[in-house]
């Protein structure tokens, strides 16, 4: 079957260099990586994606954001710089 393709300048030098060296004929070539590259996209297992709900947080009872440094002085001691 006959059909135009659009191929990067890299891939069709990459293949015409496999050609070459493989001695065959291009379209062989192009037909093997093809059928390979199909089959490893095939065989990959496909991932799930992942979704994470937000929770509210809130701060803790006697916390305030108001002041910085009097937070920094309750979380982690006024010994925090």
């Amino acid at each position: 079957m006959r059909t135009t393709l659009t191929i990067d300048d890299d891939v069709l030098a990459n293949t015409k260099a496999v050609a070459a060296k493989l001695h065959a004929p291009f379209r062989r070539v192009v037909n093997e990586a093809l059928r390979t590259g199909l089959q490893t996209v095939e065989d990959t297992p496909r991932t799930r994606s992942y979704h994470t709900r937000p929770h509210k947080m809130g701060l803790k009872a006697g916390r305030n954001l108001d002041n910085i440094q009097a937070l920094l002085s309750q979380i982690e001691g006024e010994d925090h710089r």
